[in-house]
């Protein structure tokens, strides 16, 4: 299903989408695209306040001495695709030298329920003001610097607080690249994965209205991922949409 144009809808519109499309990423993840071991789950942030990355990243099955201890037991570096084996199919990636959310899909992992990797869903609200981005940033920033990946999902283009998209916000804060970076001319939306180093090696997608959404990585360890069925998901997700809105959307009714 091509992705919509959705600037031209309220953003409650866009929101009751996300709202649908949190549970079928879930059920297609612990449906078994997930490894053994790993699960995933959505976060509720009430109204603006965000969960702090590294209260999310302690595990409940952790006593507080071995928390304070650093005593995290081992991921294992198993399931998922290889790197070195099989390379994530994006059209560009670049690598950050280093340290300088709405609904949340988060993975843990069952040996301490550690989180692992974060899910993110870009929303209007995420880029309405300067300082809704630059907590948006700040959260991906805290992630990647605690070791939790990250996939983010904006499908609305620039702003006046992002003219280079949501990817080039993120990364100010996250570290330097030697690669310059600009949005490609007709494709406004980003799709972005992060694996969290150092140094923290980025795997770019960007769309435009259109265009079918592809398979994004997402991380479980720095060198082995999963691929994530966006266009699939969302397609489930939209079809709960009320027909109105689908119409508006789709170009057969102009908003009342």
């Amino acid at each position: 299903m091509p992705v919509h144009d959705w600037t031209c809808v309220e953003a409650g519109i866009f929101h009751d989408l996300h709202v649908s499309w949190i549970p079928e990423l879930k059920k297609a993840l612990n449906g078994g695209l997930l490894p053994e071991g790993y699960y995933a789950l959505s976060e509720q942030h009430a109204g603006q306040m965000v969960a702090d990355v590294l209260t999310l990243h302690v595990s409940p099955a952790l006593s507080g001495q071995q928390k304070q201890a650093g005593a995290w037991p081992s991921i294992p570096a198993t399931g998922g695709m290889a790197v070195a084996a099989v390379a994530p199919r994006v059209r560009r990636r670049e690598t950050l030298s280093g340290p300088r959310y709405p609904r949340t899909l988060a993975i843990r992992h069952v040996s301490g329920h550690r989180l692992v990797a974060l899910l993110e869903i870009v929303s209007p609200a995420n880029k309405d003001r300067s300082g809704s981005l630059e907590v948006f940033a700040s959260k991906a920033a805290q992630a990647l610097n605690a070791g939790v990946h990250l996939l983010v999902v904006d499908l609305f283009p620039p702003g006046p607080h992002d003219p280079r998209g949501i990817h080039d916000v993120i990364r100010s804060q996250v570290g330097d690249s030697d690669e310059p970076y600009e949005l490609p001319a007709g494709e406004p939306m980003t799709l972005a994965s992060y694996a969290a180093g150092p140094p923290v090696a980025v795997y770019l997608e960007h769309l435009r209205v259109g265009a079918d959404l592809p398979d994004m990585p997402l991380f479980l360890h720095p060198e082995r991922y999963i691929n994530v069925p966006l266009e699939s998901t969302y397609r489930s997700a939209y079809q709960t949409l009320p027909a109105f809105w689908r119409d508006v959307l789709e170009g057969r009714r102009q908003p009342s």
